[in-house]
């Protein structure tokens, strides 16, 4: 599956794929897959990412913010 948005982000020396997605784009383990899969050759690089590698991240709308709900007599 091809993401139609992306961005692109940088690793820094000693990332893992999952530290840069998640300090760059907020995206969990449940992305890898995808993320993978719009990198082609990105996991044959090993666990830690080379420095200055670019790597294509979906690019997710932000889910809506929940509203605590006051209620003033419990």
């Amino acid at each position: 599956m091809t993401a139609l948005n992306t961005a692109t982000v940088t690793a820094e020396a000693g990332d893992t794929l999952d530290a840069l997605i998640w300090r760059t784009r907020g995206l969990g383990p449940a992305d890898l897959p995808e993320v993978l899969d719009i990198n082609p050759g990105l996991a044959a690089l090993g666990a830690l990412l080379p420095a200055g590698r670019e790597v294509l991240v979906p690019v997710r709308s932000p889910a809506p913010a929940l509203r605590e709900i006051v209620q003033l007599w419990d």
